[in-house]
C-alpha cells in the first residue's frame, strides 16, 4: 500500500505527498463514522484511482495534534509577535507558550516590526526578550523586507516540522513570503479601529522550506485551555516547574500553600512577577471550567 504525508488539506481534498508525486486524495468513508478527520501532517496510506487520485485507507499514529490551526506531528512552533501595531502583549504569548508546553510543541518567538519601534520601546521589548531568554526560549527579531531572516531562520528549520502561529496581523504570510517570494502570500492590513488583523490565509499547508516543513495557519486570536489540568499547568512555566520541586507539599498549586518555593521566589522577585500573575490567571480560568461528561 503506497504512503505519503498529507501535506495540505483544502476544500475536502487532502493532498499526499510521497516522493515525488503529490497525490490528491478524500478520506475514507470510515474516518467519518469514527469521527476521525485526517490531518496536515498526517502520515497516511492511500489508494491509488486513477492518474492523481486517491482515497487514505490509513492514519499512522500521531505525536501530537493541534485543533486550532489542525494539524499533527509538529516539531516546533515559531510564535510571531509583533512589537508594535498591534503592541506586544505578553498575556497572549504566555497563553500560546503554555499550550504548546502542554503538547510538547518546542516553541521559538518570532518578534516582528522591531524597525518600528522608538528607543523606548526597544528598551522596553528588549527587557522582555532577556526575560524569555533566561527561561530558555530562543527569541528570532525581525521586520518587513529584513534581508537577513533566511539566515536567521534556515538553521532552525531544518530537518522539522514547524507550525507558524501568532496573532492576526502580525506580519505572518509576510514572513513567509521574505523568506520564500515565490509564495506569494495574501497579506492582510491592519485594522486600526479594530487594533488586530483581518483573517487572510484561508487553510493550511506545510511548505518545504530551508530542509524542513513550515505551516503557514490561519490567524487565530487565542489558544484554548480545554485539555490542560489545573495539575498540568505548572509544567508549563518552565521557570516554575523548576522551583515546583522545592514546594513542600507535592502537586502544590501556588495558591495558598504554606512553604511554596513558587510564591516565596514571586515575593523576593527572582522570578518575572507578570509570569506569576499570567499562571494565576491562566489557573483560575482552568479552575472555572465546565466539567466534561
Amino acid at each position: 500500500m503506497p504512503n505519503g504525508q498529507i501535506r495540505k488539506a483544502l476544500s475536502g481534498f487532502y493532498y499526499v505527498k510521497d516522493g515525488e508525486k503529490q497525490i490528491q486524495c478524500r478520506g475514507r468513508g470510515v474516518f467519518r463514522n469514527k469521527g476521525i478527520t485526517p490531518l496536515v501532517g498526517d502520515h497516511v496510506e492511500y489508494e491509488v484511482e486513477g492518474n492523481n487520485d486517491g482515497t487514505i485507507t490509513a492514519i499512522d499514529s500521531r505525536k501530537n495534534e493541534l485543533v486550532r490551526p489542525p494539524i499533527a506531528n509538529i516539531d516546533q512552533a515559531i510564535l510571531v509577535f509583533s512589537t508594535t501595531e498591534p503592541a506586544f502583549n505578553s498575556l497572549l504569548l504566555d497563553r500560546f507558550l503554555v499550550v504548546l508546553e502542554s503538547f510538547h510543541i518546542h516553541p521559538i518567538i518570532c518578534l516582528t516590526k522591531t524597525d518600528l519601534l522608538s528607543i523606548e520601546e526597544k528598551e522596553n521589548i528588549a527587557s522582555y526578550e532577556q526575560d524569555y531568554k533566561n527561561i530558555g526560549y530562543t527569541i528570532l527579531e525581525t521586520y518587513k523586507e529584513d534581508p537577513e531572516l533566511l539566515s536567521k531562520m534556515a538553521p532552525l528549520l531544518q530537518g522539522k516540522t514547524t507550525v507558524l502561529a501568532g496573532q492576526s496581523g502580525v506580519g505572518k504570510s509576510t514572513l513567509l513570503n521574505s523568506i520564500m517570494p515565490a509564495l506569494g502570500l495574501k497579506t492582510g492590513i491592519i485594522s486600526e479601529a479594530l487594533g488586530r488583523g483581518k483573517h487572510t490565509t484561508r487553510h493550511v499547508e506545510l511548505i518545504e522550506i530551508a530542509g524542513g516543513l513550515i505551516a503557514d495557519t490561519p490567524g487565530f486570536s487565542s489558544f484554548d485551555f480545554d485539555e490542560i489540568e489545573k495539575e498540568e499547568l505548572t509544567r508549563c512555566f518552565p521557570e516554575l516547574d523548576e522551583l515546583s520541586e522545592r514546594c513542600k507539599f507535592r502537586g502544590c498549586l501556588h495558591l495558598k500553600e504554606p512553604k511554596c518555593a513558587v510564591k516565596e521566589a514571586y515575593e523576593s522577585g527572582s522570578i518575572k512577577s507578570y509570569r506569576y500573575e499570567h499562571y494565576l490567571q491562566f489557573l483560575q480560568e482552568i479552575m472555572d471550567r465546565k466539567p466534561r461528561y
